[in-house]
């Protein structure tokens, strides 16, 4: 996995005379400062056997792939899925936990299209929230947990396949829980691959999904790329 990795700024001593110069005149006053927007964005509760994360969807930079969680949300498909996966042996700079459906596939809808960073302006930073997959397109209830940068997963990353995962949310409640979860036991002989290993024993059951209110103290979050311009009406992802 890639992990991708600023000038000094010299002071200029001020003229002698310029000290003799008047005090600059007040700034002038502006009126009350409208209200912020109010946060439309959805939240959900995921509550573990180990207690609950609260997520953050990007619906707006992301909609196709918010769309599909939240109908596992609201149709309460998402009651008995697992988080079954987390990646201690990938090191300090590779930590995810994953979660999805490890019981009846009749409970899968049709698989998601895939929305590229490079299309959302968003990026897989410590506490992403993204989807799962083996090929762009073949998403559909697997999602990944960021609980480090892992910008390798990002479409546009240095060797990667320019595809990468699509990021749609993030954790803003219950960060201790995620931890919790990587630091779970794991069995020494589940898995095949690169999974070998890396399969929770016992898997953690997410009991319940469920829309909630916006925290009043979600924290601005890190996967909205600083330089990312908010998304066009009906942006299209590859």
């Amino acid at each position: 996995m890639l992990t991708i990795f600023l000038p000094l700024l010299a002071l200029a001593a001020q003229p002698a005379e310029s000290m003799l110069a008047s005090p600059p005149a007040p700034a002038a006053t502006s009126g009350p400062s409208a209200p912020a927007a109010a946060d439309t964005r959805p939240y959900v509760a995921l509550a573990t056997d180990l207690g609950t994360i609260t997520l953050r969807l990007e619906d707006k930079r992301a909609p196709a792939t918010a769309a599909n969680f939240l109908r596992y949300v609201d149709t309460k498909r998402m009651d008995g899925f697992k988080f079954y996966r987390a990646t201690r042996s990938w090191g300090p700079d590779n930590r995810l936990i994953q979660a999805g459906n490890r019981g009846d596939a009749a409970k899968n809808f049709p698989p998601v299209k895939h929305e590229a960073t490079t299309t959302t302006g968003l990026t897989n930073c410590d506490g992403a929230l993204s989807m799962a997959r083996l090929n762009p397109g073949d998403a559909t209830t697997d999602f990944f947990l960021l609980l480090s940068d892992i910008k390798g997963f990002d479409a546009d990353a240095v060797g990667g396949d320019g595809a990468g995962f699509a990021v749609f949310g993030e954790i803003v409640g219950g960060r201790d829980i995620a931890e919790k979860i990587f630091a779970a036991p794991l069995s020494p002989t589940a898995g095949e691959g690169a999974m070998k290993g890396q399969i929770l024993d016992p898997m953690v059951t997410i009991k319940t999904a469920r829309r909630v209110p916006a925290p009043v103290d979600a924290p601005q979050g890190c996967v909205v790329k600083a330089a990312a311009a908010e998304p066009a009406a009906g942006a299209s992802a590859q």
